[in-house]
């Protein structure tokens, strides 16, 4: 199994700051910060693709928070209700193969590269 740099680095991404989605990931990619992203969404996309069907991620089932309930803010039970919002995104998760092959990439090639720097 042959993982180019961009699927490497997004192994170990989601190794260390646990799952996300493929915009998250463009635009903090193993710790960046910044306006624009640091890889095009369409290629961590495209990537996060190729992961999944290699079987080292998964796509995250079930709901990332409870309903909406504030009476402080109203106004987001009203955009919740709007049928034509868009959703929060996939988020992207290790499989337990994906968190082996990320912890080594983190620990042994990006960490050290980060330190060595």
């Amino acid at each position: 199994m042959e993982l180019s740099d961009l699927e490497k680095k997004i192994l170990a991404h989601l190794y260390a700051f646990g799952p996300d989605t493929p915009s998250l990931i463009a635009h903090r990619l193993l710790g960046s910060a910044g306006w624009r992203p640091v890889v095009p969404v369409e290629d961590v996309e495209r990537a996060c693709a190729h992961l999944e069907e290699l079987g080292l991620i998964e796509r995250y089932k079930g709901s990332l928070k409870g309903k909406v309930t504030s009476s402080i803010k109203p106004w987001l039970k009203v955009k919740q209700r709007n049928p034509e919002r868009k959703g929060s995104g996939i988020y992207y998760y290790l499989t337990k193969r994906g968190k082996q092959l990320g912890g080594y990439l983190y620990k042994e090639v990006f960490r050290n590269k980060a330190r060595s720097s």
